[in-house]
């Protein structure tokens, strides 16, 4: 298996990202493909103690870089020898199995589409980041869709069942309509629309759509898949990330209060550890972009060593697993008639 990466992708590019790269070529026994430039990544091997590139790795050139605040629109045009291009261009031609970037997000998304290609039938291609609370839930679309028709997020609840059974081991995964309320008249048009395609989705056996739910169910392990259109979606998970960030600094404050509390803290010290290391996104990997007919992974922009190495396994696990094949299989039964 060969895991193509952005090496100048990130808010710790190129260094982050090569030792991660480098680390995971061992530790999991794949040939890693480093794109970028190759003097820079050359000087971060040797700063971080590797002399030669280890087996199994190889380094392919590009001058030029996207950066955070280039129009993704342009991008294909603009950085046509950028190491994100190129990556995903290697991608296409069948010179690796998947592909990573902590990179400009809505570059990656309009540059995979455009290079790799969508599923042929599937409307749009979705940011699906794994949400790390209850039994783990995927978010579909977490920002790349903000306007969305009701087909749209019936293709998102299909794709993202399919990942979360394929990718997450979840048997008949529950999907959920992110909502302002549980009742089936709640919402507006699109989400009624969208509730009455996922529910003769489920009728036909397609998927186990349980009906609407609001955000407080969709982060206490009720929900495997929540649907939402990339505006709400992003909100959502913004908010989540607020709050946990919110309240590990709560914690901290208490913790450190006086000595019961500090007593108190070093008797619960495994647990508050297992539940850090559970919601920290460099164990978790990325965001898959689903609908796209190779795997890739939008990995966090600020990922290190560790980021990387997640998203690398996350990336294995995607291509070992087959769910892009699994959606196009699939892709009749979430695709609606032409009239």
């Amino acid at each position: 298996m060969k895991i193509i990466i952005d090496a100048m992708g990130g808010d710790n590019a190129p260094e982050q990202i090569v030792v991660g790269a480098l680390q995971s070529a061992k530790e999991f026994g794949v040939q890693i493909v480093l794109v970028g430039r190759g003097e820079e990544i050359l000087a971060s091997m040797r700063k971080n103690g590797w002399d030669t590139l280890p087996d199994g790795v190889e380094i392919a050139h590009a001058d030029d870089v996207v950066e955070m605040h280039d129009d993704p629109a342009q991008v294909i045009h603009q950085h046509r020898n950028s190491s994100m291009v190129l990556g995903l261009r290697m991608l296409s031609q069948g010179e690796g199995d998947a592909f990573i970037s902590a990179g400009n997000t809505g570059a990656l998304l309009t540059a995979a589409t455009l290079v790799v290609k969508r599923i042929r039938g599937i409307r749009r291609a979705a940011l699906a980041p794994v949400i790390p609370l209850g039994n783990s839930s995927i978010l579909v679309d977490a920002g790349a869709n903000v306007a969305c028709t009701g087909e749209f997020l019936l293709q998102f609840g299909c794709m993202g069942s399919l990942y979360a059974e394929y990718a997450l081991k979840k048997k008949n995964p529950r999907v959920g309509l992110l909502n302002n309320g549980t009742e089936e008249s709640k919402g507006d048009d699109l989400r009624k629309e969208a509730y009455e395609l996922l529910k003769a989705a489920h009728e036909k056996g397609n998927i186990n759509f349980i009906g609407n739910i609001e955000a407080r169910e969709a982060v206490g392990g009720d929900v495997d898949v929540i649907v939402a259109d990339g505006f709400s979606g992003n909100i959502f998970l913004k908010g989540i990330e607020g709050t946990a960030k919110y309240m590990s600094k709560e914690l901290t404050g208490i913790f450190k209060r006086n000595i019961i509390s500090k007593l108190g803290a070093l008797c619960c010290m495994k647990g508050i550890k297992n539940l850090k290391s559970k919601m920290d996104y460099r164990n978790i990997g990325g965001s898959m972009i689903i609908g796209i007919s190779k795997p890739v992974i939008k990995a966090h922009g600020s990922s290190d060593a560790l980021g990387t190495r997640g998203a690398i396994r996350q990336a294995i696990n995607a291509v070992n697993c087959g769910f892009c094949e699994a959606i196009k299989e699939h892709v009749s039964d979430m695709t609606l008639p032409k009239e």
